[in-house]
C-alpha cells in the first residue's frame, strides 16, 4: 500500500514575537495623521500622484514671489497686495486643490475596503476621522500659508512698518485657518459618502462652484453698487465657504480694512461656522461608524 502524499510543508523563516512597546491609539492616530498629510502632497506615493498638488502649490507661490521681487526691486511705498485679499483671489486653486486631495484621504480607503483594517483594534473610527480631517486640514493651511508667509517676509525685505505688516499677516493667517478647517470638513464629507474618487472631485466641485457663484448673484442682485450697506446682501455671504469664514475672521479681529459686522451679525456668521463645522464632522463620523460597524 503507498504512502500518503505530504500536501504541504512548514519552514521556519525566522518571524519572532513582537515584544515591544505597544504605543495605542494616540501613536496610531498621530502616525495616521502624518502619513495622510505627506499622502495630500504625493510623498511617498508614485510620481504621477504628486502632479496635481505640487502644480497648485507652485500656482498659489509664484505669484506672490513675483510681487516680492517686483515691491523690493521698485521700491514701491506700499504693499501692492493685502494677505488676506489674496486668499480671495486664489479661491479657484483652493477649491481644486480640495477637490483633487480630499478623494485622496477619505475615497480610496472605502474603494478599496482598507478601511475595515484601520477600524480594527486599537483604532476607533473618531481615531480615524480625526486624524484625516486634520491632516487635510494641515495640507490647506500649507497651501494657502506658504504664500502668506512669503508675502509678509517680502514686506518686511522691503522695509515696510514692521507692526502693520505682522498685523496683516496674523489676520490672513487666522483667515486661512478659519478657511482650511471649514473647507476640510465640507471635503472630507462629500468625499466620505462615495467611494468613487471621480464622483467625490464632482461633487465637491460644484459645491464651492454653485456656492460662490449664488453668493455673487445674490448680492449683485440685492446690492448692484456692491457697497454692502444692507444686512439682507451681508447676510448672503454665510452661503459660501471662503465668504463665511474671511467676514468671521473679520469680525473676530476686528479688521476694518472692509465692512465691519455689527455684533449680532458677528453672531450669527460665528453660529453658522460653528453649526456647520460640527454638522460636517458629526455626518463624517456617522458614515465611517457605520463602516466600521458593517
Amino acid at each position: 500500500m503507498s504512502e500518503p502524499t505530504r500536501s504541504g510543508v512548514i519552514h521556519d523563516i525566522g518571524y519572532r514575537h513582537y515584544d515591544g512597546p505597544r504605543l495605542g491609539r494616540f501613536a496610531i492616530t498621530r502616525a495616521l495623521t502624518i502619513s495622510s498629510l505627506r499622502h495630500a502632497y504625493g510623498l511617498g506615493r508614485t510620481g504621477k500622484s504628486k502632479v496635481m498638488p505640487i502644480l497648485l502649490l507652485a500656482v498659489m507661490v509664484v505669484p506672490v514671489v513675483i510681487l516680492v521681487g517686483v515691491e523690493n526691486a521698485m521700491k514701491l511705498e506700499d504693499p501692492p497686495i493685502v494677505p488676506v485679499n489674496y486668499i480671495g483671489y486664489l479661491q479657484p486653486v483652493i477649491g481644486l486643490y480640495l477637490a483633487s486631495q480630499a478623494p485622496q484621504l477619505f475615497s480610496r480607503d472605502l474603494r478599496y475596503r482598507s478601511i475595515v483594517l484601520y477600524l480594527a483594534r486599537p483604532p476607533r473610527s473618531t481615531d480615524y476621522v480625526l486624524a484625516k480631517l486634520t491632516a487635510l486640514t494641515a495640507a490647506l493651511m500649507v497651501l494657502i500659508g506658504m504664500p502668506l508667509v512669503i508675502l509678509y517676509a517680502g514686506a518686511l525685505l522691503a522695509k515696510y512698518d514692521f507692526v502693520d505688516m505682522s498685523k496683516e499677516f496674523l489676520t490672513a493667517l487666522a483667515t486661512a485657518l478659519l478657511v482650511s478647517v471649514l473647507l476640510a470638513v465640507i471635503g472630507g464629507l462629500i468625499a466620505a459618502t462615495t467611494p468613487r474618487r471621480g464622483f467625490a472631485v464632482a461633487a465637491i466641485i460644484a459645491t464651492l462652484t454653485v456656492s460662490f457663484t449664488a453668493v455673487i448673484t445674490t448680492t449683485a442682485i440685492l446690492d448692484p453698487d456692491v457697497t454692502m450697506q444692507g444686512a439682507a446682501e451681508r447676510y448672503t455671504q454665510i452661503a459660501s465657504p471662503f465668504s463665511l469664514a474671511q467676514t468671521l475672521s473679520r469680525f473676530v479681529l476686528r479688521d476694518r480694512s472692509d465692512w465691519m459686522p455689527t455684533t449680532q451679525q458677528g453672531l450669527v456668521f460665528a453660529a453658522a461656522y460653528i453649526l456647520l463645522v460640527a454638522v460636517c464632522v458629526w455626518g463624517v463620523n456617522s458614515r465611517y461608524a457605520k463602516v466600521a460597524r458593517g
